[in-house]
């Protein structure tokens, strides 16, 4: 995507309705929609999360299927959330919000129990040991979500990393966490849930055509 499409794309989000761009002070000084995000959505519904939305499509096709539920897209990356927020707005869903800002500050940004479910669709596994602290589901993230997740609270992974999926796997039986379903190859293995098989990301589609698995886990981190 050139810069000028790019620029173009920051210049909407700022006029959209449904994205909030905090900064990181703002954040780390009291987020103000902490605690009240009923008030943005104007009823009490449970929240659900897509963390690294990328261009929106977990956030934008969950929203379309159930209407009881509000859902909100975290994605550093302006000019792939401008996809779902202008999707959301053309299709005037009113249960879809974006914010842009990064995932580790996700404890500051929702208060405790304020979350219902939480998913990550295809991060980048950071397979680097170095890179182990940026990993989506090291114990680290899975205290940042344990604190805002209400104690019934569903977290989800769908990846097309096999070290995501056998990591994760490790370290939730390692944590003593519930494990409720685990597929290595969704799409081959009957079971998973409609949402995991109906809902395919940009990039999801791309691994389909290279022939590689997807894979999903949903789980508990209380």
């Amino acid at each position: 995507m050139g810069s000028k499409n790019k620029l173009k794309r920051f210049k909407e989000n700022e006029t959209f309705s449904n994205v909030i761009q905090p900064n990181r002070e703002d954040v780390k000084q009291g987020f103000e929609q902490k605690g009240k995000w009923k008030e943005v959505f104007g009823n009490d519904n449970p929240i659900v999360l897509e963390l690294g939305c990328g261009k929106g499509e977990y956030t934008v096709g969950l929203a379309k299927q159930d209407p009881n539920k509000n859902f909100i897209g975290i994605d550093i990356k302006g000019a792939r959330l401008w996809r779902g927020a202008k999707t959301a707005l053309e299709d005037n869903l009113k249960n879809v919000a974006f914010l842009r800002t990064q995932i580790e500050l996700v404890d500051e940004l929702f208060d405790k129990d304020e979350v219902s479910e939480i998913w990550i669709t295809f991060p980048d596994p950071q397979i680097k040991y170095k890179r182990t602290k940026h990993r989506m589901t090291n114990e680290s993230f899975l205290s940042k979500y344990k604190k805002i997740l209400r104690p019934d609270g569903l977290m989800h992974l769908k990846t097309d990393s096999e070290f995501m999926h056998g990591y994760t796997l490790g370290l939730l039986h390692g944590l003593g966490l519930e494990v409720n379903y685990a597929n290595h190859d969704v799409y081959k293995n009957e079971g998973s849930p409609k949402e995991v098989l109906e809902l395919q990301t940009f990039y999801e589609k791309q691994y389909l055509e290279k022939g590689k698995p997807i894979t999903y886990i949903q789980f508990k981190v209380h």
